[in-house]
């Protein structure tokens, strides 16, 4: 399950740029085409969290849908498959979008 190394990764990386602040909530933007689980995800970031300063914070996960060029006809076109032809039946595509595994934002608790 690579979820939990991704989940490892978020935590450092927000713990990082919390700077000693406790975490309420982050946002992810996570493409359908990037292999990733986000209930699988979201279990291993509650683990992960616990005992850090993300422990108890909510994560949001932004849902990218998967977005192909056909490098034939030139249409634009959703796909929920690294796979799926065109309409004009060509393979041979440019991703636009639904690859995507990043922080978004985070929300901090407000400093003392």
């Amino acid at each position: 399950m690579h979820e939990l190394g991704i989940s490892r990764n978020i935590v450092t990386i927000v713990e990082e740029a919390a700077r000693g602040r406790r975490v309420k909530r982050v946002t992810l933007d996570v493409g359908r085409l990037a292999g990733v689980m986000p209930d699988a995800l979201t279990f291993c970031f509650d683990v992960v969290s616990r005992g850090t300063l993300l422990d108890g914070a909510r994560l949001d996960i932004n849902n990218i849908a998967g977005r192909w060029r056909c490098l034939d006809c030139g249409v634009e076109f959703e796909t929920a498959s690294l796979y799926q032809p065109c309409a004009c039946g060509s393979r041979r595509g440019q991703r636009l979008a639904g690859e995507e595994l990043k922080i978004k934002t985070m929300e901090l608790e407000e400093a003392d």
